[in-house]
């Protein structure tokens, strides 16, 4: 059976493209997305709000001079509509503006051109975004873009981002003063009055639903009358900063879905995109697919989850899509490819190099080795290694990178010394790349596992009145609230301590060093002791203590051994970090690894050695750090000396 062409026809103020399946209003010369119709459905947004509130692109940047990650919110209003393609098979949309030196101040000194695709016979809609720092354009930050859409509240009620993490949800009207009671940030709100009484005792934070950007391929939301689905697709993470372990907002109470491309978020002022004077840049963002399906009343509606997971595989398939009609989205043509095999060699574990398995291997602009998850402008291509270390990357856009990888299991991070050069239609095979994780002598002890995260360590049950019933299972009991004031109850009259060959750190390793409560409300410094003994100590020798952290919120790690009285540490961060994993439920932010050498002559051969980890900047309860792994080393030449 045909399907109906791509229709177009503008109005007053807005224009309306339409397939037969979908209707898309937007709003004209602006790019506001104010309506979609869909299976009878006059509109899916919510219309109750502003034209400008529905379905937006916007961005929050800040004069260079700004610290922090705040700055001024702007929803992306075109100047100008343009009809870049009309055909049956296709209508795409442009609706740009680009800066000038009258909006010093009044809006961010970019060249912006969104773009929205409705296809013939297709059940959505696409959209996409060219951003384009010009030269003599002042410089700025940018902390934040992505697309947001509002849907009815009164429609869509189920959210699904993954397998296990779907529920009913709340409603915005449960956040209300009279209905919800702020907690220790305005993003979470204990539900006291919900509407549902099902929900009274939850709490409702954002946060809750973040996911990295890895795994962030489909979330949406369900209405089930009409059991109808709205659903953002995302094929790629190329245009994503941050690499693959970055983590992003997905959809929250509202209904609101995002499509988040640059952000803050689990990484602070590390992940805030910063632009000189005059410097040329441009990148596209996206495309993003909006999926809508239906099924009949007699279905399950919760089976529109299973649909779109599988059009999400279809849409992955298509990547890079051959329809964006703007020559700054290359096709696949235009791209090239790598491909090579990956080996570990760490002499301690093994004589012979062994392959990588399940490695994350990829390209990302020139920079040191783990540059690639602070990286903010350039584009990312990853892929994961078998289990005989071979990869292949597809589909990379061309230009200058380095290959980066990093190996569950071992920590570091890998870096080939030279730079790849990609080219149109290029198929490069890098041969065998060998990573050699950092060690420099036996391991005399360990606490965790390298795998940039602290969901191994003790994970406590969170308080009565905060526990959310859809996140008490794992693997998502870290994303209930308030976890971080478990550790002065768990821990009321001292610090944590472990002992090497006794303690197990799945139960007895707290999975945040956060600071500690008092009785005036204050927040103090904390200090952690790990207690070992050694044998046949050299004391000419150095010992390496390796110390890896999957996060840290504005904290000074100081490291003392057998001496917690010290005036002086033996070693210090500095203040460090501001990723904010603590409060916002990711058990991990950005990774930090130290190398710290301890003389032989300060530990002891008879009895026991202590090392104290104090995180010594208090005032808050989310100053702290998450642990990723930890290793004491022996001298170069020694044996084992346990």
């Amino acid at each position: 059976m045909a399907t109906m062409g791509v229709k177009m026809h503008f109005r007053k103020h807005h224009v309306v493209i339409d397939n037969g399946i979908v209707q898309l209003t937007l709003t004209n010369p602006g790019g506001y997305v104010t309506g979609v119709k869909y299976n009878n459905v006059d509109n899916l947004l919510e219309s109750h709000n502003d034209e400008s509130d529905r379905g937006y692109w916007d961005l929050v940047w800040s004069p260079p001079e700004n610290p922090g990650t705040t700055g001024t919110f702007e929803r992306i209003e075109g100047t100008s509509c343009e009809v870049i393609v009309e055909t049956d098979d296709q209508v795409e949309l442009s609706f740009s503006r680009i800066w000038d030196s009258t909006l010093v101040g009044k809006h961010v000194p970019l060249k912006i051109d969104k773009r929205f695709v409705l296809l013939r016979g297709s059940s959505g809609f696409y959209s996409y975004a060219i951003y384009e720092h010009l030269e003599g354009f002042p410089g700025f930050n940018l902390d934040e873009t992505r697309i947001a859409f509002k849907l009815r509240k009164d429609k869509f009620h189920y959210m699904a981002m993954s397998d296990d993490r779907q529920r009913y949800m709340p409603l915005p009207d449960d956040r209300s003063p009279d209905r919800g009671k702020p907690l220790a940030y305005p993003e979470a709100v204990l539900l006291v009055n919900p509407v549902e009484p099902e929900f009274k005792g939850e709490v409702d934070d954002k946060y809750q639903y973040s996911c990295e950007t890895k795994d962030l391929k489909v979330h949406g939301w369900i209405s089930t009358n009409p059991p109808v689905g709205f659903w953002q697709i995302t094929p790629s993470n190329e245009f994503r900063t941050g690499g693959p372990t970055k983590q992003e907002l997905t959809s929250h109470v509202g209904p609101t879905n995002l499509a988040m491309f640059i952000s803050a978020h689990y990484g602070g002022n590390d992940l805030v995109v910063e632009f000189l004077e005059g410097e040329q840049w441009k990148k596209v963002f996206g495309p993003v697919f909006m999926y809508l399906n239906s099924t009949s009343i007699e279905e399950d509606p919760l089976t529109l989850w299973q649909d779109a997971k599988n059009q999400m595989l279809v849409e992955v398939e298509k990547w890079p899509y051959s329809f964006p009609a703007s020559k700054d989205f290359q096709q696949a043509q235009e791209r090239g490819g790598i491909s090579g095999r990956l080996f570990v060699y760490d002499r301690f574990i093994s004589d012979d190099q062994t392959p990588a398995n399940g490695a994350y291997i990829g390209l990302a602009a020139p920079g040191d080795p783990g540059s690639w998850e602070r990286e903010k402008k350039g584009y990312q291509f990853w892929s994961k290694t078998d289990e005989q270390g071979h990869f292949s990357i597809e589909h990379i856009l061309p230009g200058t990178y380095n290959i980066y990888a990093w190996v569950q299991g071992f920590i570091g991070d890998y870096k080939n010394p030279t730079t790849i050069t990609i080219t149109s239609g290029c198929d490069v095979d890098v041969g065998d790349l060998v990573f050699e994780p950092p060690r420099d002598g036996p391991t005399l002890w360990e606490i965790g596992i390298p795998d940039r995260s602290a969901a191994e360590f003790y994970i406590p049950d969170p308080k009565p009145i905060y526990t959310n019933q859809f996140l008490v299972s794992d693997p998502n009991r870290f994303r209930q609230y308030g976890l971080w004031e478990k550790y002065a109850t768990l821990y009321p009259n001292g610090d944590l301590v472990f002992t090497i060959g006794e303690s197990d750190y799945r139960k007895d390793w707290f999975f945040a060093h956060v600071t500690r409560k008092k009785e005036d409300n204050t927040y103090e410094k904390t200090t952690w002791t790990i207690k070992f003994k050694l044998n046949n100590v050299n004391k000419d020798g150095n010992y390496k203590l390796r110390l890896a952290l999957a996060s840290a919120q504005v904290s000074d790690l100081q490291v003392r051994v057998n001496d917690p009285n010290s005036n002086l540490p033996l070693f210090s961060t500095g203040i460090l970090g501001g990723d904010n994993a603590i409060a916002r439920h990711g058990i991990h932010g950005l990774s930090w690894l130290f190398n710290i050498d301890i003389p032989g002559t300060v530990l002891f051969s008879t009895g026991e050695n202590a090392i104290y980890l104090t995180q010594a900047n208090g005032g808050t309860p989310f100053r702290g750090v998450m642990y990723d792994y930890i290793r004491l080393e022996g001298p170069p030449l020694s044996c084992s000396l346990i």
